[in-house]
């Protein structure tokens, strides 16, 4: 019998370098205009000491999304760097890796036919959740020969590109936020399709959360939009005909080509990203291929919107 993992002790997370810092334990290398960048001279498996987690948490609030290229993990190493930046954010629905119960993977199969993968709706993680999380991190195990690409969404920019009296207006707004149409029991047969996941349904994804529609981000003070197309199904206040051509417009927007940042993965691949500013979704666009990734996921808190003036 394989005894259970030993899960490494609580670490105490770092707050990030000033905004000013001049990095000088890691190389940091712009990635795309609307953000992201590739993070150097770091092995992950090792223990990094407070400074190097200090610049690497400066990286993420400004670059919103880094990559760590040719690094080897274990689960436990992937827990343990995950750690350093805040406690674990339970996962909703989908069951995690036997004996790490932090670890989810986030797997298609070769044999899997279905147009759509698992994360393939652009979407913040969990933002139905009363407090979703900062921060996920997705290490790449097995990648396909071609496709299977990531791509983030930066929603600072997708709120600052928009006019001053849309602005005015979405700051008084409230999203309502919901699990039905992921996770929900008339989702099981979809879920199903995904081989070599256990994603369980179930009524809790019937309950709905309010968030302010521009958020104010905890950390850096910027205003982003916080809506999105798989999780954000209504506007507080509106009647349905009212909010329907609005919520279409922001999903649209929110996702425009120029604010988007497309990381196509190799082998040993981590990216990790900040929830509180940008969007994601994964490309379904290598049947016939295995794409087997796992997955941390970092507590964060609830939304707030822009005190009043």
């Amino acid at each position: 019998m394989t005894p259970m993992q030993t899960m490494p002790e609580e670490l105490v997370p770092v707050a990030a370098a000033p905004p000013t810092v001049t990095y000088r334990r890691i190389g940091v290398e712009r990635w795309s205009g609307a953000g992201g960048a590739v993070i150097s001279n770091v092995d992950l498996s090792q223990e990094l000491d407070d400074e190097v987690v200090s610049e690497i948490r400066r990286a993420v609030l400004d670059h919103h999304v880094v990559f760590f290229r040719g690094q080897h993990l274990t689960p436990d190493q992937q827990v343990r760097f995950s750690r350093r930046f805040g406690p674990y954010s339970p996962v909703p629905f989908v069951e995690p890796v036997a004996d790490h119960p932090e670890v989810i993977a986030v797997v298609r199969e070769a044999e899997e036919r279905q147009r759509f993968g698992f994360g393939s709706l652009w979407h913040s993680d969990f933002s139905f959740l009363p407090e979703p999380p900062f921060g996920s991190l997705l290490y790449a195990v097995e990648v396909p020969p071609f496709g299977g690409d990531t791509l983030w969404a930066n929603q600072y920019h997708a709120f600052a590109a928009l006019s001053d009296a849309m602005q005015s207006m979405l700051r008084g707004l409230v999203g309502v936020h919901s699990a039905r149409d992921g996770y929900a029991p008339k989702m099981q047969a979809v879920h199903d399709l995904f081989k070599g996941m256990k994603v369980t349904t179930s009524d809790e994804a019937l309950r709905e959360q309010a968030h302010p529609v521009v958020r104010t981000h905890g950390e850096t003070g910027r205003e982003c939009l916080y809506v999105n197309q798989q999780y954000t199904i209504a506007l507080g206040g509106f009647h349905q005909h009212e909010q329907r051509p609005l919520l279409d417009f922001l999903f649209a927007h929110s996702t425009q080509d120029a604010f988007t940042i497309r990381w196509r993965w190799s082998a040993g691949d981590l990216a990790f990203w900040d929830n509180r500013c940008v969007q994601h979704m994964a490309m379904a666009d290598f049947t016939g291929h295995r794409r087997f990734m796992t997955r941390t996921t970092v507590a964060g808190e609830a939304p707030r919107g822009r005190a009043a003036d």
